[in-house]
């Protein structure tokens, strides 16, 4: 299964401040940053896609969270001390070699130890129309991010040679028709600001944690947590490492409208939680899905409707136990819904425990991991033993 020090270096995210040398009107951490690129990955993807271009969404998955763990390893280096690093090729090379032998020990599964080793050392590992896919998304997520610290630093030290260099930057990749809708201001960039504002939202917000932790670093942690737990199922189709791993990126997106509503109360009426799904159906009709192209509505409801159920085709709900003997295969378009609820409830797991270990706890923490720990005692799910990670977490 997983090491507890690999789920521990995914979560260092949590903890990683940008942009820490200017005033902000909020903390910018690191995996809310990475979960706002791959959505807008996705955006830019999808319009690539449209267009006719080759690119391989494998590779924007696999790029997305690499290139995460890469950076919580490093997360000492300040970006413009680390981009004039990059313009010495042989001192990166060497950089990213122990980046990987730092890492390497932290893995399970040969698969994705191997992945991630050629991510590290091979220039050519990601196929370059999806590496371009992924540097702008990147350059415009922190974008996205500066504009806010501009906003509370207006005549800040060197404000606006920043601005400059990141218009310059963004500039570099106008072919790609999902930055010229974003930059003409078509309704696309509506659904980026949206989604953007899912940092906003702390979870388990009526508790005190250490760290806090967003709906947006959220859906980040729950997508590589989704990857993983996939790439145990023997002879996974891709269809299904790119259903689970995007279900995961959009799971809690219509949250951007209703926020972040916590289980006691979702639980407290018989009917509620049925009667707030409803509404937040009915706002995404509203005010998310009109910010999107037509041609993805059918995608993203499948993503964020009955998200946690095993379906195949347009959303035809099975029998989870059968996903691997019956609709392994691409054609099925495969969405593995109660493994992607593992991953949530870990996740969750993980905000609670961490807080626990940092000595921020309480009654409420306390009982939320030991619900989730006897929810899962024993389980295996699609063939993955989920049972495993609490043994791995809790040998300490």
């Amino acid at each position: 299964m997983l090491k507890k020090s690999l789920i521990d270096l995914l979560f260092k995210g949590f903890s990683i401040v940008r942009w820490n040398d200017k005033l902000r009107p909020i903390d910018l951490i690191q995996i809310d940053k990475h979960s706002h690129k791959m959505m807008i990955a996705y955006c830019l993807a999808k319009y690539e896609e449209e267009e006719g271009y080759e690119f391989e969404w494998l590779d924007i998955i696999k790029g997305g969270i690499y290139e995460l763990i890469r950076r919580n390893v490093i997360s000492d280096i300040q970006s413009p001390v680390f981009k004039e690093i990059s313009k010495n090729k042989e001192l990166v090379k060497k950089l990213n070699f122990m980046i990987f032998k730092e890492v390497e020990n932290k893995f399970t599964n040969e698969e994705i130890k191997q992945e991630f080793k050629s991510y590290m050392t091979e220039d050519d590992y990601i196929h370059p129309h999806s590496q371009k896919i992924l540097d702008a998304a990147h350059i415009y997520s922190t974008y996205y991010e500066f504009l806010l610290v501009r906003n509370a630093n207006p005549e800040g030290y060197k404000i606006d040679h920043i601005h400059k260099e990141l218009v310059n930057e963004i500039e570099k990749y106008k072919d790609l028709k999902g930055i010229q809708n974003i930059l003409n201001k078509q309704k696309i960039k509506n659904f980026v600001d949206l989604t953007g504002e899912l940092r906003y939202q702390v979870r388990w917000g009526h508790l005190p944690r250490i760290p806090n932790t967003s709906v947006l670093g959220h859906t980040m942690l729950v997508a590589c947590l989704s990857y993983f737990f996939t790439k145990q199922i023997p002879n996974v189709t891709d269809r299904r490492i790119y259903n689970n791993f995007w279900g995961g990126i959009f799971h809690d997106l219509p949250e951007v409208v209703t926020r972040d509503i916590i289980k006691p109360v979702k639980r407290s009426v018989p009917g509620m939680q049925e009667e707030i799904k409803r509404i937040e159906e009915m706002l995404a009709e509203q005010e998310i899905f009109p910010q999107l192209e037509p041609e993805w509505l059918d995608e993203i409801k499948f993503f964020t409707r009955d998200e946690f159920t095993a379906k195949i085709n347009d959303g035809e709900i099975v029998d989870q136990s059968e996903m691997n003997s019956k609709y392994n295969e691409d054609k099925y378009n495969p969405y593995d819904g109660t493994l992607l609820k593992v991953a949530d409830d870990f996740a969750a797991f993980l905000e609670a425990q961490n807080s626990i270990d940092y000595g921020i706890k309480s009654r409420e923490l306390a009982e939320a991991t030991q619900a989730v720990r006897r929810k899962y005692a024993g389980k295996v799910i699609a063939d993955v033993p989920v049972y495993k990670l609490f043994e791995e977490y809790d040998s300490k």
